[in-house]
């Protein structure tokens, strides 16, 4: 799938929930790779601040992102109005700190999309896709998550569940390609319970709220007296009307309106990976601060996934390409100098071998005494060695040339290998061997992990 942006820019104004301020907003396309960035230029120099999940600062009763001493407030309805379009590059200019609330939803944010248009790129969009199934529970909030992963032709698909003791009760929502997000999921508004307005109202972080911009439910404890009270302080001035359990009589636009406007938050808090997820996923008891938490999850285990995707596959019970005493054909090394114990692939840009450690290797006597440890920079010697294979393997008469290393750059020690560790060596060629010179990749894995990688280079020289 492509990126895309806005065809073109549109603007609107609204008061900011949290700190009701009337701020201007105007969205305008950006270029591929630019992802969605949130400008002040209410400020000097009119910072940026990207939305990603590395700049959040606070999700206490929204999505806050910070750079340097610069906030951006309740981003979540209108990333999530972008991941409804799948659009994945704007520049958000803001007259002010927050985001306005406008009714709640993301619903006039997407009128604003949908009279703009949207334009493709010419670059393809990053997806955040795993093989395997994966369970997260936030231990702030107890939010509760399952990544599950799809086939080539599945779809993906998003379920909120969530649960009050109150008349919300027990309520699921969920997103997929069969779900229209302009109809079905962006009208749906905020929500909060007349007992949580007091506590709200102390922190100063609804400045801006009315029953205009959320839905309030009532108390069963709580009278009518103590209701409108409380009413007051979230700026309900007239006489309060309960009405089925909700303050003031609003009609809920779908039974499920809290589960399904849960889900549009996630949709928008997942959205700053600032890539779509491939995949099911199922939350249990959203909100903005397990949203945030599942999605940093998701990023460390994505991060590992793109580190282990060239990882070879190694099974030791497969016959190897190339045995030890083929290997002492290739290259001179020999005991207890010769690092590499089998080939278990090879071709004209990349070669694989295998170290297996063991407790007898002899600078294990000095490197450490009780505290055994591969030296790094034997890591690289026997990277060097798979890599002398390489490239020797291309030479005629190979007997009668070596491979000496000129120098080594970006070198990374990444994780301690011990006696018993099994060592899995790639080199992959960087560029053609030109006039003698081997510029290589090297990576050494074991089990699922990355302990060392560096690039080499070496000079085939003419054995004398």
């Amino acid at each position: 799938m492509k990126q895309k942006t806005i065809a073109q820019s549109f603007r609107l104004e609204g008061i900011g929930l949290h700190t009701g301020e009337l701020v201007k907003v105007e969205c305008k396309p950006a270029e591929e790779g630019k992802g969605i960035v949130f400008k002040r230029i209410d400020l000097e120099n009119h910072p940026e601040i990207p939305a990603s999940i590395v700049n959040v600062d606070s999700t206490y009763r929204s999505t806050t992102i910070k750079k340097g001493e610069i906030f951006v407030h309740t981003i979540e309805h209108l990333l999530s109005a972008f991941r409804g379009f799948n659009i994945d590059n704007v520049i958000v200019e803001l007259s002010g700190p927050e985001v306005p609330i406008l009714d709640g939803s993301a619903q006039a944010f997407v009128k604003e999309i949908q009279n703009a248009g949207v334009k493709e790129l010419e670059a393809n969009q990053e997806i955040i896709q795993f093989s395997n199934t994966l369970n997260f529970k936030d231990p702030k909030s107890g939010s509760e998550y399952t990544y599950l992963p799809i086939g080539e032709n599945e779809e993906s698909e998003i379920t909120s569940i969530i649960e009050y003791s109150s008349k919300v009760g027990v309520q699921v929502a969920m997103y997929n390609q069969n779900v229209d997000y302009a109809t079905e999921i962006a009208p749906s508004r905020t929500f909060v319970f007349v007992n949580e307005i007091e506590e709200l109202f102390n922190q100063g972080v609804i400045k801006g709220g009315s029953v205009d911009n959320a839905i309030v439910f009532s108390h069963e404890d709580y009278s009518a007296e103590k209701i409108k009270a409380i009413a007051h302080k979230f700026n309900v001035e007239e006489d309060v009307i309960v009405d089925n359990g909700i303050l003031n009589g609003l009609t809920l636009q779908y039974p499920n309106e809290p589960a399904r406007h849960k889900l549009l938050d996630l949709l928008g808090d997942l959205y700053l990976l600032r890539k779509p997820i491939r995949g099911k996923i199922i939350a249990k008891r959203p909100g903005h601060t397990g949203n945030v938490a599942f999605a940093k999850f998701l990023k460390d285990e994505f991060q590992k996934v793109k580190k282990l995707r060239g990882k070879p596959v190694y099974d030791p019970t497969v016959e190897p390409l190339h045995t030890l005493e083929d290997i002492k054909k290739f290259i001179p090394h020999r005991y207890p100098f010769l690092l590499v114990d089998k080939i278990i692939s090879l071709s004209k840009e990349e070669v694989v071998g295998i170290k297996n450690v063991t407790g007898n290797e002899g600078f294990f006597v000095g490197h450490f005494p009780g505290n055994p440890v591969f030296p790094g920079v034997l890591q690289m010697e026997a990277l060097a060695q798979t890599g002398g294979i390489l490239a020797l393997s291309q030479v005629e008469d190979s007997e009668n040339w070596d491979t000496y290393f000129l120098k080594m750059d970006n070198v990374k020690f990444k994780k301690i290998v011990r006696p018993g560790d099994t060592i899995i060596l790639k080199m992959q060629l960087l560029s053609p061997i030109r006039r003698g010179i081997v510029h290589m990749q090297g990576i050494a894995y074991v089990g699922d992990a990355i302990v060392s990688e560096g690039e080499l280079t070496a000079q085939i020289i003419k054995r004398t």
